[in-house]
């Protein structure tokens, strides 16, 4: 995704589905476990009390025992070997630290593993199908067994020992009749020696009653509370677990466009300090990596202006030296001369230093333009046969040993799209280079190829280096062979042409001239091209 929109919009609800996703998850394991503890907490205290029980009897009175409870409750039980158990070690490990086990199934009975505390290490095994209800009234069974054992005055002490004892997972108190707040329905059953369930107020929450034979008390389990799958403390959690994910991973995002925008930050605060050569990492491509990429472009951009106008300002004033020094040499030569002839001849000196001076001026303000961005470029179709035939007729006179031929290899008009006035520049500088370096000849060649435009100029002079003919056209440069100071110009022709074909869409290379045995220069640009405007 290329827009930074979309990909903090695509992140952010990818955060949400997984935060929703882990959340959900997170919320059915933690109801899975407490669902188990709950079941655990009903079954403790009941087996824990049979379990105790069964310790003191022989085997043939834990039998009696055990289908006696079975028959009255209507719970399978049975004694087994924890070995003989189909349990894993971490279940094991469960019951032999006394720890009731209860394994739930949503299609079969839940069993329940209580530990009879003996050398042969038995188990109670129980199967229930309603935990709830049938493991309070167990319970109720065996406490009230227990308690009839016992004077009325000394049951409730023995009751609470009990519960401590066997850890129960509900509270059990021993209540006078009218305590109860049952209705008289309910306490008919109770005097009749059944066992009542009532629900609370709430309807959350259940309450088991039975009444203690030859006491004056009534047995209450409960409160026993059902499971909230969606308790607000375990939602509470959940939501703030869930938003300081969302946040964190949001951070994560944002924090990577942050951190590239502070290092687009940092580049531009060391450029402004002078460190021309700090770049950015372009990587990625949305807008941030397209700031990047433009943002390296510009500092390039402003690294060759700083360093083109150093030169400039170097070359400019070197370049001046000379005329100026001239033009003070005539000046002083010209007030002190008692003869007029000699008075002119100095101040026509003058005169063709103040030109050069102005030639120099035009060069340089030229190429600033052209190398200082994208100049107007108003592209119109140009007879190119005709222009490079205007430029001869116009460079001849200036040279007239040197012979200038131009070929038409096509014959007939050759229409290109191009800027006259730049392109008229641009061969006019070549053909001007080719007729201060040539001995005696130089040849233009026009052609159009494949919807390519060629000038070719080649002279018969001693032809550059291979080596030196990148460096020709930098600004200034002028090589020590036979193209010296004294052949004239200012090394920045080749410069501009480089530059006007640049903003052409072409290029300019040099050769070796097969034909002649000098320099050959070459210029290459699309036939048809639009118009550029100063942006």
């Amino acid at each position: 995704m290329n827009s930074i929109f979309f990909r903090i919009y695509g992140g952010l609800l990818a955060a949400l589905v997984l935060t929703a996703a882990l959340g959900a998850l997170a919320l059915h394991i933690t109801n899975e476990v407490r669902a188990e503890q709950y079941r655990e907490r009903l079954a403790s205290g009941t087996f824990h009390l049979m379990s105790s029980h069964l310790e003191t009897l022989d085997a043939v009175e834990r039998k009696r025992s055990i289908a006696l409870w079975s028959r009255l409750l209507g719970v399978p039980l049975r004694i087994q070997s924890i070995h003989s158990l189909a349990l894993d070690g971490r279940d094991r490990s469960h019951i032999l630290r006394g720890k009731v086990l209860v394994r739930h199934s949503e299609s079969a009975a839940s069993k329940i593993y209580s530990l009879i505390n003996t050398p042969e290490q038995k188990v109670l095994v129980g199967e229930v199908w309603r935990v709830s209800e049938q493991l309070a009234r167990a319970t109720i069974y065996m406490l009230i067994d227990e308690l009839v054992r016992y004077p009325a005055a000394e049951q409730a002490a023995r009751l609470a020992a009990l519960t401590e004892e066997h850890r129960f997972g509900f509270d059990l108190r021993l209540l006078t009749v009218d305590k109860t707040g049952l209705d008289a329905d309910q306490l008919r059953r109770i005097e009749e020696g059944d066992t009542v369930m009532a629900l609370d107020q709430g309807g959350d929450a259940i309450r088991v009653f039975a009444g203690v034979n030859e006491a004056p008390w009534v047995l209450m389990l409960g409160p026993v509370y059902q499971v909230n799958p969606y308790p607000p403390q375990l939602l509470l959690l959940i939501a703030v677990l869930g938003l300081s994910m969302v946040g964190i991973l949001m951070y994560l995002l944002v924090r990577h466009l942050e951190r590239r925008l502070q290092d687009l930050e940092s580049a531009a605060s060391r450029i402004a300090q002078g460190h021309l050569e700090v770049r950015v990492a372009e990587g990625g491509a949305d807008s941030v990596g397209r700031l990047a990429v433009r943002f390296n472009d510009m500092a390039s951009r402003l690294k060759i202006l700083i360093n083109v106008q150093g030169d400039m300002v170097r070359g400019v004033a070197h370049e001046l030296r000379t005329p100026l020094a001239r033009l003070r040499f005539a000046l002083d030569m010209a007030a002190t001369a008692k003869e007029e002839q000699v008075r002119l001849k100095h101040l026509q000196g003058m005169d063709q230093d103040i030109e050069d001076m102005d030639v120099l001026l035009d060069e340089m303000l030229t190429y600033a333009r052209l190398e200082a961005g994208a100049p107007s470029l108003k592209m119109v179709r140009v007879d190119l046969n005709a222009l490079v035939t205007q430029v001869l007729k116009e460079l001849a006179p200036l040279r007239p040993e040197i012979a200038l031929k131009h070929t038409n290899v096509e014959g007939g008009e050759l229409w290109v799209d191009a800027e006259a006035r730049y392109l008229q520049r641009a061969v006019q500088n070549i053909v001007s280079n080719a007729q201060r370096y040539a001995r005696s000849k130089v040849t233009v060649v026009c052609r159009v190829q494949h919807e390519l435009c060629y000038i070719a100029v080649e002279d018969d002079g001693q032809g550059i280096d291979e080596a030196l003919r990148e460096k020709v056209f930098m600004p200034f440069l002028r090589l020590d062979d036979s193209r010296t100071r004294a052949s004239g110009g200012y090394g920045l022709g080749l410069a501009i042409v480089k530059r006007i074909m640049h903003w052409h869409s072409g290029r300019v290379r040099i050769e070796d001239s097969r034909m002649l045995g000098g320099a050959r220069i070459v210029l290459v640009w699309p036939q048809h091209a639009e118009s550029v405007s100063d942006e």
